[in-house]
């Protein structure tokens, strides 16, 4: 197994968990929860997939994220009282998905010869998209538009990436580093409550 599958893949379930947490904390039934919990696992990846034009995306190429999106968000329903015990667990597991989609999507557009804007901007699409519609379907304002930290360190760790591959890094080493500096960064933003400036009254 390649480090960027097992990164894909921990992505898929950290991000179904984040999902259907969302639907738990909402009260929406086991259904409900499993289609949060997929969405947001493939949703990103999806999206970034059409606008590569490679299709059909990479979740019908490979139904092993379909199973394990849905096994994971089935399993968080049914343990969610256990993961109670964890602080803030939604932003948790959505901090992990993050960082490791933020370096799939980036490293895909690379291999399509988008460029350095392109390929960042994949790379956001393909950690932001899924959120973003759990939380709209949740009812929510998604976080990406909220004043945490969170867009800005996509940005940031599709950058990186792009610099160590460019800079010589191999890409085991440069996916690591990058996918490592989101989530910390992100997981630090939540600790600290770090916040970009917003416009005052």
């Amino acid at each position: 197994m390649s480090l960027l599958y097992a990164l894909d893949l921990v992505g898929t379930a950290a991000f179904a968990a984040s999902g259907a947490w969302a639907g738990i904390r909402r009260r929406m039934d086991v259904f409900g929860v499993m289609v949060l919990g997929l969405v947001t696992a493939i949703g990103g990846g999806t999206l970034r997939d059409m606008l590569l034009g490679d299709n059909p995306p990479f979740c019908f190429k490979n139904e092993i994220y379909l199973y394990l999106a849905l096994g994971v968000s089935l399993s968080t329903f049914v343990l969610y009282r256990h993961l109670d015990t964890m602080r803030r667990p939604l932003l948790y597991f959505d901090a992990i998905g993050l960082g490791t989609f933020v370096v799939i999507g980036t490293e895909k557009a690379l291999h399509f010869n988008l460029g350095f804007l392109g390929a960042v901007m994949m790379g956001v699409i393909t950690a932001t998209a899924g959120g973003i519609t759990r939380d709209v379907l949740a009812n929510q304002i998604p976080l990406i538009l909220r004043k945490e930290i969170y867009a800005s360190a996509c940005l940031a760790g599709g950058a990186l990436l792009v610099a160590l591959i460019q800079m010589g890094i191999t890409r085991s080493l440069a996916l690591l580093i990058a996918a490592t500096t989101v989530i910390t960064v992100r997981l630090l933003a939540i600790h600290f409550n770090w916040a970009l400036p917003r416009a005052r009254d």
